[in-house]
């Protein structure tokens, strides 16, 4: 946290130190004049020094780790006219509390400033007093949403919802609840508003803008902007986006910055200002009702995952997505940030592949073959394996295989179940459905990615047909690419984990009903 704390503040001065604290530190209404009643410029150079040392505090210093409950007052009195000449910790040590003492000391000014750091984002000032021999900063507790506990993990209630899973979060001042289609296939995420044209219907009020202090649309020319591919500037100069899917829905607005509300490990709501969103005008496809928009947990630059992961102690988030047509009632969750590590028995990794195009959205991922019971199926029959020919999209239910492998895989599954499969109706094109009420009893499929090797149990591999009663299917298609698509239907009752840092997928079987 130490780092953190020093890193954001560099060396730019009093402006990030008053931003903060949230109050103004150079007030002469609470500065007691020296001796030589220059009480401003010693105020003054007491800013400047603290704001020039951060990055100058040696490795070996001492740092104080207050208690998150505690009210005392602190003091601490700082040496004037002292080189420092170091740099930044590598890490915080010698980590204790002194919570009753009117006085806190070091024998080293570095360390002082790594206390100061820490106390600053922790406290707001109450005084500055310039002395002759330094100054002294007296600090109380400041109330602050990003506490160390939030840090340990951030999360959203998910639910399933006819073949996609919506993540609940809160945006706006004050805050509206909306649900959108958590999607690790993209990263832009958007919401239906106010004044919505041609939109599809939705049971749930569209955003309203005007309604919420903290929104602000995002001006075309600007950094923000540029972070989109599909920008345009209107004549108004704000950032308008169209952002197409594969599926040929279509979303059109304007990009903008709002603050979202998820839900801290305490149950606390955890507000984050700033956040880059697409504020729709014009949606179309096949959304259905209850789906308000898109969360994007691509790779990509404006994702949520992008955007959380330096507020929240890192690139990484975790899902467990609860089986297909499971009471929209019972929810599982997606967490972010430090904390959402799959950690523990049972848990197999495989490593994430770079895209070999512009692309950087896409969790691409190495698929050697599939076993049906005892058959090993190669992802090829000849040739070699191309790395990444799997991308894990959260937002596509089926799993989508090669041709090949496909009807590989469908002839196996045939042998090893004793219905006959249905023939007769041309809607259902190849898959294979068989007319049940119910879902076989196997077989199971492991799937072997680099690494790592899933076992997916019926569940996972059969899907009834919403709009055939009666008729369940593999829950796999084809196409005529050289990869695939690993779907919704085979990642539910896995806590799955992507951690952009370490570039690495981490899977554990779980009942994520039970999350």
């Amino acid at each position: 946290m130490c780092l953190d704390v020093a890193t954001n503040l560099g060396s730019q001065g009093n402006e990030n130190l008053r931003g903060l604290v949230d109050i103004d530190i150079i007030d002469q209404g609470k500065i007691d004049k020296n001796q030589d009643g220059d009480s401003n410029s010693d105020a003054q150079q007491a800013m400047n020094f603290l704001s020039e040392s951060w990055a100058n505090m040696d490795k070996r210093d001492e740092i104080l780790d207050l208690d998150e409950n505690t009210s005392q007052p602190f003091q601490l009195v700082v040496p004037r006219n002292r080189k420092h000449n170091k740099k930044l910790p590598e890490a915080c040590k010698g980590l204790k509390y002194r919570g009753q003492e009117n006085m806190v000391s070091s024998p080293s000014i570095y360390s002082l400033l790594a206390i100061i750091s820490l106390l600053f984002h922790l406290f707001f000032i109450s005084s500055i007093t310039a002395q002759n021999n330094g100054f002294t900063v007296k600090l109380f507790r400041k109330p602050s949403s990003y506490s160390r506990s939030h840090l340990n993990d951030v999360h959203a209630p998910v639910h399933a919802y006819i073949g996609h899973y919506l993540m609940e979060l809160n945006i706006g001042t004050p805050p509206v609840k909306i649900s959108g289609i958590a999607d690790t296939g993209s990263d832009l995420t958007w919401t239906s508003c106010e004044p919505c044209v041609g939109c599809y219907k939705q049971i749930e009020p569209l955003f309203n803008p005007l309604k919420s202090s903290t929104y602000s649309n995002v001006s075309c020319n600007t950094p923000l902007c540029d972070k989109l591919d599909t920008k345009e500037c209107s004549p108004e100069k704000r950032c308008d986006y169209t952002y197409a899917y594969a599926s040929s829905s279509v979303t059109k607005g304007v990009l903008a910055q709002e603050t979202i509300t998820l839900t801290s490990n305490t149950n606390e709501p955890l507000s984050l200002k700033g956040i880059l969103f697409g504020c729709g005008h014009n949606n179309t496809g096949g959304f259905n009702d209850h789906e308000m928009g898109i969360i994007g947990l691509g790779r990509g630059p404006v994702s949520f995952v992008s955007q959380l992961g330096p507020l929240l102690g890192g690139l990484k988030f975790s899902q467990c997505l609860v089986p297909f047509l499971t009471d929209i009632n019972i929810s599982s969750k997606l967490s972010f940030g430090k904390g959402s590590e799959v950690l523990g028995q049972g848990v197999v990794t495989t490593p994430m592949v770079p895209s070999p195009t512009q692309d950087k959205t896409p969790y691409l991922v190495t698929l050697q073959g599939i076993t049906v019971e005892d058959s090993y199926l190669p992802f090829k029959t000849s040739g070699t394996v191309a790395k990444g020919n799997m991308m894990i999209d959260s937002g596509t239910p089926p799993t989508i295989l090669p041709n090949d492998l496909y009807e590989r895989l469908v002839n196996e599954v045939k042998k090893r179940v004793s219905m006959e499969p249905i023939t007769d109706d041309p809607s259902l094109g190849n898959q294979l459905c068989y007319r049940t009420d119910s879902r076989p009893n196997g077989p199971n499929l492991t799937f072997h990615f680099e690494g790592a090797d899933i076992v997916l149990t019926p569940i996972q591999i059969f899907i009834p047909q919403i709009e055939k009663v009666g008729v369940i299917c593999l829950g796999m298609t084809n196409n005529s690419a050289e990869g695939g698509i690993y779907g919704n239907f085979a990642q539910s009752n896995y806590l799955i984990g992507f951690d952009l840092e370490k570039e690495v997928v981490s899977f554990k079987p779980t009942d994520c009903t039970k999350d």
